[in-house]
């Protein structure tokens, strides 16, 4: 009853569904694993966040190149601000007390002995950057030689949060704080980093470091556990439509075992033309009855001009 599995048509079902199964088992316990290892980053992150705000501060070269381990983590640098480009940082908003309140970064690169420059977040103020009531309440930075101290930071890009990198801002602000965008406007090299400072300057607020990308439990996390739901059903998928497909054809080969033709298939039609066949041999016998009756008819006229030349005939006579 089961010879149906053998056709090309079910060799192409079966080799889909061994192939297709174990694929989408696969795809959806890794991007399972790819959510836990964000979790677990997360997780990580936090504790090392934590630790570093009691922990002593290290040098900025030992830190460098930022990292999922060292982003955070609170370093030291020594040099002396650059006055003449201090630059604001539109349309910020802190995470903190301040979640609700848009503002703006006030950043100074700080020139070290290596060279380098160093861009510092020094805090944040609420309102427009383009306002001069907001402008004016920007302290200016210490003159002089300075000791800097603050959580280290990866250099921002395009999906940060908050980034303008469209360009289009007026001169003295910048939409993404990283080495690529300020080469352009400072005549030295910046470290491909930045520090926000742990204690920032009234009335400047600090601002508190990010999470290292792709560290924490943002977008691209719930989305990796949104294709494993969806892996799992593609499987659950294949398994149902296989089965279903195997029912119909099954039961199709045990009503041909039993020699039961489903409804609209060839017994209908038979039925139709067994119809019509009764009806036209029904017909036959009807006029095969009526040829008798029409001699019978001819022969009593018959009878009748017999009978009618008789008479003429005896009439003559007479």
């Amino acid at each position: 009853m089961y010879r149906f599995l053998l056709t090309p048509r079910w060799w192409g079902i079966n080799v889909f569904a061994v192939l297709a199964i174990p694929l989408c088992l696969f795809m959806g316990s890794w991007q399972l694993s790819r959510f836990e290892d964000r979790v677990d980053t997360h997780q990580q992150q936090e504790d090392r966040s934590a630790r570093a705000k009691t922990a002593a501060a290290r040098p900025l070269a030992d830190l460098l190149p930022v990292n999922t381990v060292t982003s955070g983590r609170q370093t030291s640098a020594r040099g002396h601000y650059d006055t003449a480009h201090q630059l604001l940082v539109p349309a910020r908003t802190l995470k903190d007390r301040h979640g609700g309140q848009q503002g703006f970064y006030v950043l100074n690169l700080l020139r070290t002995d290596s060279g380098k420059a160093l861009p510092v977040v020094r805090g944040w103020l609420p309102g427009d950057a383009g306002a001069k009531a907001a402008t004016a309440r920007v302290p200016a930075p210490p003159k002089g030689e300075v000791t800097v101290t603050g959580a280290l930071q990866a250099s921002e890009n395009q999906g940060t949060d908050g980034v303008q990198a469209g360009g289009g801002l007026p001169q003295g602000q910048l939409g993404m704080i990283s080495a690529a965008s300020l080469v352009n406007i400072v005549p030295y090299e910046v470290y491909d980093a930045w520090i926000t400072l742990t204690d920032a300057q009234a009335p400047l607020h600090a601002v508190p470091p990010a999470a290292a990308e792709g560290s924490g439990l943002d977008l691209k996390a719930f989305q990796n556990l949104g294709y494993t739901g969806e892996w799992f059903v593609f499987a659950g998928f294949v398994v149902f439509m296989w089965f279903r497909l195997f029912r119909r054809d099954a039961e199709a080969a045990k009503d041909a075992a039993l020699g039961i033709v489903p409804e609209g298939d060839g017994g209908g039609d038979a039925s139709r033309t067994g119809e019509r066949g009764e009806r036209q041999a029904g017909g036959g016998d009807a006029t095969a009855g009526d040829v008798p009756r029409g001699e019978a008819k001819a022969d009593e006229r018959g009878a009748d001009q017999g009978e009618g030349r008789g008479e003429a005939a005896r009439a003559g006579k007479a």
